[in-house]
């Protein structure tokens, strides 16, 4: 497991999403201050945001000026949650990660329940007297 890869991934799509939260709020203020404008950057972006920097890069190609807001918007962003992301993380994966379980466990406790196992000649042998209850 090579543990500086899985970070520099995870840092990556962490970029990719935060460019996707900053075009987010920028074709918000767009759509309110220059609608034909926001129209233009929600089809130049269509299919084209799961890899941040290549989708700014090629926005600095086409509108430098929406760039280098889009960028300003994203280290925002960052700055404002770096602080507690870690936390966040690690919280919500565990909190995640118990669910899981306890659905897992409902699931094959039901399972068991819902189809009793047949009774073995070791329970005969051991409780002769279990069929007699009834009675």
């Amino acid at each position: 497991m090579n543990l500086k890869q899985i970070a520099k991934d995870t840092a990556k799509t962490l970029q990719s999403y935060l460019t996707y939260q900053a075009l987010m709020i920028v074709l918000a203020q767009l759509g309110e201050t220059n609608p034909p404008l926001a129209h233009w950057l929600q089809n130049f972006s269509a299919g084209k945001i799961q890899d941040g920097e290549a989708y700014i890069e090629e926005l600095f190609r086409e509108k430098s000026d929406l760039a280098l807001r889009i960028m300003t918007v994203r280290e925002h962003i960052a700055a404002e949650v770096i602080d507690f992301l870690p936390e966040m993380v690690r919280t919500g994966i565990q909190q995640a990660n118990m669910e899981q379980r306890r659905q897992h466990l409902e699931r094959i406790t039901q399972l068991s329940l819902s189809s009793p196992a047949p009774k073995t000649q070791q329970q005969t042998i051991l409780d002769p007297d279990l069929d007699n209850l009834s009675n």
